[in-house]
């Protein structure tokens, strides 16, 4: 039996695992089918403290999973399917290992963005196509840029957008948006923002170097339109990963898991959550390390205070 398992390999998961294995907890860290979590799908990291001329995601995560194998920790590959939190120790059942027990679990598997499931979408993730704009958006000075959405987030990410792009050009599929009056306000109100309504994106077009347009359909006329952009920004939402908890952990109505205040204790004492998977606000890299060390200090004190 474990101390302690985390449950994905994010900045939080392994930020979690570095501290727990620093204190001698030896932490089990699972990773699932994308080991160091979004972070690996963006290309250069320029805003994460302690590196000047920025690192790649991949780079990053890296290291910091190595970090976290020098003080101890062990990693295993698989897919968590069910827990079993009713009592301590809880049980997980993974794929790849199958069942194994832990007196505590530390819940950081994150938050997957919606995409839209067009054609050269997904191929060119990391080369024009995004969902971050705060992570990508310096990456398009000068240049134009499309996002995809109606609600408060997309609107957010266009006006962000504005401080780098010469163009950011909104394109959503109904002739309404879904966003607060004040953002779209706002966005009507900056000279950087053009749009495209009731239309629906089709094709994202790239060439050798990237992303080159959106091609996309007008749903009165149905006449297909070629949007010329050096970049496309997604941003109709994310889900969070938390299907194989069934219910048996407190979430909001959008299923964010739902942590204490100041805290990142659960409804079920001795499960933590860090991370994307409680965080449906700032969403980056070091707000997600930061919650993961806040994880592990919470999950160490439990086991001094609730020995088994």
């Amino acid at each position: 039996m474990y101390k302690s398992i985390v449950i994905g390999t994010g900045p939080a998961g392994l930020t979690a695992a570095i501290y727990l294995a620093r204190a001698n907890l030896n932490p089990l860290v699972i990773e699932g089918p994308q080991p160091g979590g979004q972070l690996t799908t963006t290309t250069e990291v320029e805003n994460f403290p302690g590196f000047v001329d920025g690192i790649m995601g991949t780079d990053l995560m890296d290291s910091m999973r190595k970090q976290a194998e020098r003080f101890g920790a062990e990693f295993r590959s698989g897919w968590v399917t069910k827990v079993d939190l009713s009592k301590r120790p809880f049980t997980l059942v993974i794929d790849e290992v199958g069942e194994l027990s832990t007196e505590t679990i530390i819940i950081s598997t994150g938050a997957s963005a919606k995409y839209l499931g067009i054609p050269g979408e997904s191929e060119n993730v990391g080369r024009g196509v995004s969902t971050c704009a705060t992570c990508d958006g310096f990456f398009f000075r000068n240049k134009k840029v499309i996002v995809v959405g109606g609600g408060d987030s997309a609107l957010e990410e266009a006006n962000f957008l504005t401080r780098f792009a010469s163009e950011v050009r909104i394109v959503h599929r109904r002739d309404e948006l879904r966003a607060s009056k004040i953002m779209q306000d706002r966005s009507k109100s900056n000279e950087k923002i053009n749009w495209s309504l009731n239309v629906t994106p089709l094709e994202v077009v790239a060439g050798p170097m990237g992303v080159t347009g959106l091609k996309v359909r007008n749903n009165e006329t149905g006449q297909e339109e070629l949007l010329e952009t050096d970049g496309i920004f997604i941003a109709i939402g994310h889900i969070p990963n938390t299907k194989f908890l069934e219910g048996q952990v407190d979430t909001n109505e959008i299923g964010y898991v739902q942590v204490k205040p100041g805290t990142s204790e659960t409804n079920i004492p001795g499960v933590f959550a860090c991370g994307d998977v409680q965080d449906d606000k700032y969403r980056q890299a070091i707000t997600s390390a930061g919650s993961g060390c806040m994880a592990a200090l919470d999950c160490e004190r439990f086991l001094e205070n609730h020995e088994l």
